[in-house]
């Protein structure tokens, strides 16, 4: 059976949703403050179409937060280096790190209210989820490191969207000092995986 298109009205609903979405958590001074009211009136659609749409809140945070990353999704998992599957891991790990970081430094709100929707625990959202595993993967390539499970983590901590905030938003850190300061963290982490011999 031939899977049936959606109705081009629905496709302009959806896409004034999201972009609306968008502006509204850009602009925020808390994602909490945006509610699926204020996204409906501002996309001028009611708010059936949001829940037939995306099912509740966290749904549409969901495919804005996901459209907003496939470009960095689709480069981690099929591209060239230095994100892709084939670049040597001591050079993708902090590439994967930086491309986090700076994406949750474009969409500092978003990110905020994506990881408030992992329920009682952050790292119960699928997105966490998938850049663990590609993170775990990459150093697991790595000779002699150990434990690729726990690193995968403690790195991807250094790059929560809440941490980010603080970080700009309470302390003024600019994106440049971020960055380096990331990736000379994540260099004393790879380099303590084989004794600090980098080859």
């Amino acid at each position: 059976m031939t899977e049936r298109k959606p109705r081009a009205d629905a496709t302009r609903n959806r896409e004034a949703v999201l972009a609306a979405a968008d502006a509204l958590f850009a602009r925020c001074e808390s994602p909490e403050s945006v509610t699926m009211a204020d996204i409906a009136a501002a996309a001028g659609v009611g708010k059936a179409t949001l829940f037939r749409g995306f099912g509740d809140r966290t749904g549409l945070i969901h495919a804005l937060y996901e459209l907003r990353l496939a470009p960095i999704r689709r480069a981690a998992e099929e591209g060239a280096p230095p994100l892709g599957p084939a670049t040597p891991p001591l050079q993708r790990v902090p590439a994967l790190l930086d491309a986090v970081l700076c994406f949750k430094l474009d969409h500092r709100h978003l990110a905020l209210a994506l990881e408030g929707t992992g329920g009682n625990s952050p790292y119960a959202a699928e997105h966490y989820a998938r850049w663990h595993t590609t993170l775990r993967s990459a150093l697991e390539r790595i000779p002699g490191h150990a434990d690729s499970d726990f690193t995968a983590h403690a790195l991807l901590a250094a790059t929560r969207a809440d941490l980010v905030e603080h970080l700009v938003g309470r302390q003024g850190a600019t994106r440049e000092r971020l960055r380096a300061d990331l990736a000379a963290y994540t260099a004393r982490v790879l380099g303590a995986g084989d004794g600090g011999r980098r080859p």
